[in-house]
This record gives structure tokens, sequence and C-alpha cells, in this order.
């Protein structure tokens, strides 16, 4: 059995709803763990909290991070990622909204593996997501 999954963190409803959907139609069927805000990403990864009796050791192939997130932003999840020993190779994906400069430019400084805007076109945003689903999980090699 694959026990990769993706973490997606996002707090719009419909948008994650949409990104399961595109997975599903490049029949992507690994488990994807979906969090509301930034700190219960943090919580998660970090199995603290409501998340405490998860097993730390099994930890996302990757991560779709959303900027514009309550509690904790997305720039401060993907800083907290860097700063940690445990997870500063983890590989984030930044699929956002945002069309700021300072929004690319400050999650590349932080370390993002890529920065995607989330296209306004349905399906455009299918086919994006369904993309990166099958780049992360099959093609792109991660450290050991």
């Amino acid at each position: 059995m694959d026990n990769r999954f993706i973490l997606l963190v996002e707090d719009n409803p419909d948008d994650a709803a949409l990104t399961l959907r595109a997975f599903k139609k490049v029949n992507i069927a690994n488990q994807v763990v979906v969090c509301r805000d930034g700190a219960e990403a943090l919580d998660f990864l970090f199995a603290r909290g409501q998340h405490a009796d998860r097993n730390i050791a099994h930890q996302p192939s990757v991560i779709l991070l959303d900027l514009k997130l309550p509690k904790v932003d997305g720039l401060e999840v993907l800083q907290s990622l860097r700063e940690n020993e445990f997870t500063k190779h983890h590989r984030v994906v930044v699929l956002t909204s945002s069309r700021e400069e300072q929004d690319i430019i400050q999650s590349y400084d932080l370390g993002a593996n890529s920065y995607i805007r989330k296209p306004v076109d349905f399906e455009k945003f299918l086919t994006a997501v369904g993309q990166l689903g099958l780049y992360w999980l099959l093609l792109n090699e991660p450290p050991q």
C-alpha cells in the first residue's frame, strides 16, 4: 500500500474541494489531509495539539500551502518548517491566489519549492493541480 500522502493547507472549502476533485480526475488516489488554517497545519506536522496522537514519522510527500490563512499565515508556516531540523526539507508548494510580487519573493526566500497561482478558470485549475500531484508524488525525488 502506498503511504505517501499530500497535506493541503487551505481555508477556502471550495478551493479544497476543487483540489480534491482535480486529484481524483487525474487518478491520484493518495490520501489528502486537509488543514483549514496555519496553526492546525503546524500542529499536524509537529504532532501536537489535536494531532498529538499522530505518528510524527509519517510525514507528507508534499505540502500544498495557501498563503492567506487564518491564525497563522502561510509564510509563517513555511518559516517554521524551514527553521526546524525535522521539517526543513519538506517539499512545499505555495498554491495561492495571491498575485503580490512580495509574496512570491518571500515564499522563495523562505524556501518554497514552487509558487503557483491558482487559475481562476475551473478547467485550468483542475489541470494545474493534477499536474502538481503527478509531479510531486511520482517524478520528484526527495532527499532521504
